[in-house]
């Protein structure tokens, strides 16, 4: 009986020409997105559990279903490095790490630009150059280790901005009105989801309250 030929999970196989250590380097740009997903958004679930958060993640989920969509319709061929890179059997228009960059970055800026986001008013600008900054890199290195065309990569960009920007149009103009309400259900209550959306700095908030909270837990326990 034939043995049926393996496929490789290729979330984090990524090849690059031996001693070549620009390749190297890209090689671990172009897993970007897995950080950002697994790192990233999965921590930010865990520790600050935000709805403009969340929906930013769905959108990201939505966005990769697309270009899934779009792959295997169009089934456009990878470069011929595809063979080398054992990659051949799947589809390279568009680049979904490219879109994936892309829609990050532009979603990103314009919660910045909104004014919601972690980040002081002061160090939103080297935010938004860092995201750019690794989205142009991500999208270089896909072409560079042979991995898609330079037109994939840039139909990728572009589909994730647009895509990106429309999702941010919907989640803060048809969505947004419903946030009190998502914080006020079930699942709002038992997981803490909350929106901040609100609060111009969400970090120096919590970072003050916490500190009036441990001063206030000292004086309990020294009036005891």
């Amino acid at each position: 009986m034939a043995t049926p030929p393996l496929k490789a999970v290729t979330l984090t196989h990524v090849r690059y020409r031996k001693g070549d250590q620009l390749g190297h380097l890209l090689a671990w740009v172009s897993l970007v997105p897995v950080f950002i997903s697994l790192g990233g958004f999965v921590s930010h679930f865990i520790f600050r559990r935000e709805i403009q958060g969340m929906f930013f993640a769905l959108g990201l989920l939505v966005s990769q279903f697309i270009n899934e969509f779009i792959k295997t319709t169009v089934q456009q061929a990878r470069p011929e490095m595809c063979v080398l890179l054992e990659t051949c059997d799947s589809h390279g228009w568009p680049s979904s790490h490219s879109q994936y960059m892309f829609f990050f970055a532009v979603y990103f800026t314009l919660l910045t630009c909104k004014g919601i986001g972690l980040w002081g008013i002061k160090n939103r600008w080297f935010s938004n150059v860092l995201h750019w900054t690794l989205a142009v890199l991500t999208m270089y290195s896909r072409v560079y280790l042979g991995y898609h065309t330079v037109a994939q990569v840039f139909a990728g960009a572009i589909l994730g901005i647009l895509i990106g920007a429309g999702w941010f149009w919907f989640v803060n103009s048809v969505l947004f009105p419903y946030f009190p309400a998502m914080e006020e259900s079930a699942f709002g209550r038992y997981f803490y989801v909350k929106d901040t959306s609100h609060i111009p700095d969400p970090l120096k908030f919590e970072y003050d309250n916490a500190r009036a909270a441990r001063s206030s837990a000292n004086k309990v326990s020294k009036s005891n």
